[in-house]
């Protein structure tokens, strides 16, 4: 938790970010989720490797945040990462911002019914 400001959490990622860490992770992401913060922040500077299921974390989190109405920023995105983020489109997802759920709005590309 990013302790200057309480109510935007901060998770810390490093080391590898792959299939045997990922699960914790997005257990994590769900469970801070859950408290609909306006923002939820990765802090990746002390990240060493990610294969595509650690990508699939990251959709999942922007995913479930724009569900949440939280928005997802990164932090400290080592140059392999922001490769992998830009090259894959993941960077622009990123870039939306979250949906909001109010009653009879829908999302782009969606249909409300009454």
């Amino acid at each position: 938790m990013d302790r200057s400001n309480p109510a935007v959490p901060v998770v810390v990622v490093g080391g590898d970010l792959a299939y045997a860490t990922a699960g914790p992770l997005r257990a994590e992401i769900d469970r801070l989720l859950t408290a609909r913060p306006t923002t939820l922040v990765f802090d990746f500077g002390d990240l060493q490797f990610m294969d595509s299921t650690g990508l699939s974390v990251i959709v999942h989190a922007w995913r479930e945040g724009q569900h949440a109405g939280t928005a997802i920023e990164l932090r400290s995105v080592p140059r392999f990462l922001e490769t992998i983020l830009d090259l894959t489109g993941v960077t622009g997802l990123l870039d939306r911002s979250p949906v909001d759920d109010a009653p009879g709005l829908a999302a782009p590309g969606s249909t409300a019914s009454a």
